[in-house]
């Protein structure tokens, strides 16, 4: 990030989530229904368990935001966890009451076994409550304020899903629509993809894992439009914009393989059939095509960002996997702790949170301002389209 910095904390369990969002202009409007409203759309899907059940996520603009416009400050976030009256003595801050047991029992897949050994731990808690996904609220939070700068100069991020399981939605990503009315569409669907064949078989894939313990992964796409020529650079490699969306969409849990365009396709194809021709027509630079995914030499070609994660299923099992307990250096069946059984709904609209935070970034390092109105000012004097 070279404009904006974030910082979350906070367990999954505990008291609940703080955030943190520095770098945002002043006069943004943003209000606490906007950034809920993207909170249930992380709480949506089918598969999630029994915790969405449980938490109503509302963020609490805590600082950084007066009359409902941004001050130029730090925006600060908080989420209480409803469910840390059920925990309160488990994860108190202060020496327990009684003793607490320990988890010694590492989950395949889950960073408790590396997290124990990395911070000689006798507790797998200590590292599976910050470890979780529950996490993932704070960014959605705090990549709303930059959803909302976004719009404001006329870029829109969306995604849906692809896949699950083995079970694929082949439609073409859409290109008459915006990437709003893309979620639109998307959110009607319970598994957040548009063919409505693909949408039942991938809930009968969820519901066959569920009802055997298991948990399943899937694909899906993040599309950005709207963006001129130049975010990011081809000066340095850490400034290059599918760099940074790359290191973004990594940071989540489960998120194991990206790509940006036609990605590894291109890899069986020839040079001839995967470089998007230019045109000039109308007083603008046009392409057919789109197979670079909207990024040219680490900058934004003013096509549209597309961008497609796979998301490997959740460690965590109902039939747990082969483990050692920690302690006694036993072979005994993995942890358990209450899981989905499918969150690749869920996830695609936290991608489309991080694609929002660097995209904002991007913007701020390009054009800059203190303010709102500054920024749309140099916007409409320098940008190309």
């Amino acid at each position: 990030m070279q404009k904006l910095k974030f910082l979350t904390a906070g367990e999954s369990h505990g008291k609940g989530l703080l955030g943190i969002l520095e770098g945002i202009p002043a006069g943004l409007a943003i209000s606490e229904r906007e950034i809920a409203e993207q909170l249930v759309r992380r709480q949506q899907g089918y598969g999630r368990g029994g915790r969405m059940k449980i938490e109503e996520d509302r963020a609490e603009i805590y600082c950084g935001v007066r009359h409902g416009k941004t001050l130029g400050t730090p925006v600060g976030l908080i989420i209480p966890n409803k469910d840390w009256e059920n925990w309160k003595n488990k994860m108190s801050a202060e020496p327990p009451a009684g003793e607490i047991a320990a988890v010694t029992l590492p989950r395949p897949g889950h960073a408790d076994l590396a997290g124990v050994q990395k911070f000689d731990f006798t507790d797998i808690r200590n590292v599976l409550e910050r470890a979780s996904a529950r996490e993932t609220a704070m960014r959605v939070a705090l990549a709303t304020v930059c959803r909302k700068l976004l719009k404001e100069v006329g870029i829109e991020v969306g995604s849906r899903v692809t896949q699950i399981l083995t079970v694929k939605d082949n439609t073409p990503l859409p290109r008459d629509i915006s990437p709003e009315e893309l979620n639109r569409r998307a959110d009607e669907s319970p598994v957040r993809c548009l063919d409505k064949n693909a949408e039942k078989a991938m809930m009968a894939a969820i519901d066959q894992a569920q009802q055997a313990g298991d948990s399943v992964g899937g694909i899906f796409e993040v599309v950005a439009a709207g963006l001129p020529y130049g975010l990011g650079t081809h000066v340095h490699w850490d400034k290059k914009l599918q760099a940074r969306i790359a290191e973004a969409m990594m940071s989540i849990n489960a998120f194991k393989g990206i790509e940006i365009g036609s990605g590894f396709a291109q890899a069986g194809a020839l040079g001839s059939e995967v470089h998007d021709e230019i045109f000039f027509k109308d007083g603008t630079y046009q392409r057919p095509t789109n197979n670079a995914g909207g990024i040219e030499g680490g900058m934004s070609n003013a096509q549209p960002i597309v961008v497609r994660i796979a998301m490997k299923p959740i460690p965590t099992l109902i039939k747990p996997l082969h483990s050692v307990d920690i302690e006694t250096k036993t072979p005994k069946m993995a942890h358990k702790e209450r899981t989905d059984s499918c969150a690749v709904p869920a996830a695609s609209v936290i991608a489309e949170s991080m694609l929002c935070l660097v995209l904002a970034d991007a913007v701020l390092e390009k054009f800059g301002g203190d303010t709102v109105e500054q920024l749309k000012g140099h916007m409409n004097v320098s940008a190309r389209y």
